[in-house]
């Protein structure tokens, strides 16, 4: 059980919330900003692909020399309520994603920050609840995201 609400009972909310970092709603929300936002669309579309093209291959690394089992798999008291795109659990890559996307959310339109980063941390949280992730899973694909984010900004802007 996590704030009240445990994997099971809140199933439908929160398999919702963990199919919104599936990858889908970024790349529409790319497009869509290059567009039709003139300002920042275009930079922000080129400054995510360059993230996401250097978040990805080190997260497949990062999974095949960690080899984590996930917490539904090793733990007993474990299930999963969803089936795992893959074997291991370190890092979350939802949350790699979400927290990468979060980053350039800030940087390009502050005002929706504090959302963007509330919705990659639901991402992370529903992702433990689901059974798939242990919660430094969540800490360390937050940190990958945020590096990729910061390092492509840095890059491109």
């Amino acid at each position: 059980m996590i704030f009240g609400i445990t994997a099971h009972t809140g199933s439908g909310v929160v398999k919702s919330v963990s199919k919104t970092g599936d990858g889908h709603v970024y790349i529409a929300l790319g497009v869509l900003l290059w567009a039709f936002e003139p300002e920042h669309g275009t930079i922000f579309l080129y400054t995510s692909l360059l993230a996401y093209a250097l978040e990805l291959p080190i997260y497949v690394v990062l999974k095949n020399l960690f080899k984590r089992q996930r917490p539904c798999d090793h733990l007993n008291a474990f299930c999963s309520h969803i089936t795992p795109s893959d074997k291991f659990s370190l890092p979350s890559g939802h949350t790699a994603a979400a927290f990468l996307m979060a980053g350039m959310i800030s940087n390009f339109y502050p005002s929706f920050a504090v959302l963007a980063y509330l919705w990659a941390s639901l991402i992370g949280l529903s992702r433990v609840m689901l059974g798939v992730h242990y919660p430094s899973d969540i800490v360390a694909g937050a940190t990958l995201g945020l590096t990729m984010s910061v390092f492509s900004l840095s890059v491109l802007n």
